[in-house]
């Protein structure tokens, strides 16, 4: 998938400069267009708030001129966690089509389903789009953090 072979890139972009390796693409499903991109920022902006949806997201508000985003569909390289599923029912986003599965924190599928839940919007979900390809990616990014920490 294109879409996700650039959340991929944005990905990488965020394993560069140090951060966990998640890249987010929002596409306007009439157009094809992407509206909104982000990438992990946690680390550089000291921002708990800083995920790769979030960044897609209020990019997208802003060029499409609105909190709500029908018609769209994100595209992220890691399971959305708890607020990045808030965000996604808040902006009416209408499908979510992730990569890795999170064991850890993942509220799509894996820790809870929160599209699940009696909430007013829910969104059609994909997961394991290019699954092998976003998990490697994440898995060598803590193989690096690990080497680095025995390295002192």
């Amino acid at each position: 998938m294109d879409y996700m072979k650039r959340a991929l890139e944005l990905a990488q972009e965020a394993f560069d400069d140090g951060e966990v390796p998640v890249g987010a693409v929002i596409v306007k499903k009439t157009t094809g267009e992407i509206v909104g991109e982000g990438r992990n920022r946690r680390e550089s902006e000291k921002n708990a708030l800083a995920h790769a949806e979030i960044s897609a997201i209020n990019e997208a508000c802003r060029r499409l001129g609105g909190w709500r985003l029908p018609d769209c569909a994100i595209y992220v390289t890691l399971e959305p966690c708890p607020m990045c599923c808030g965000a996604i029912i808040n902006s009416r986003i209408d499908d979510v089509y992730f990569g890795a599965y999170d064991a850890k924190s993942g509220s799509v599928e894996s820790v809870q389903h929160m599209f699940n839940f009696p909430y007013n919007h829910k969104p059609n979900v994909y997961g394991g789009i290019c699954e092998h390809e976003c998990s490697e990616k994440l898995s060598k990014f803590f193989k690096y953090l690990r080497q680095k920490r025995k390295k002192g």
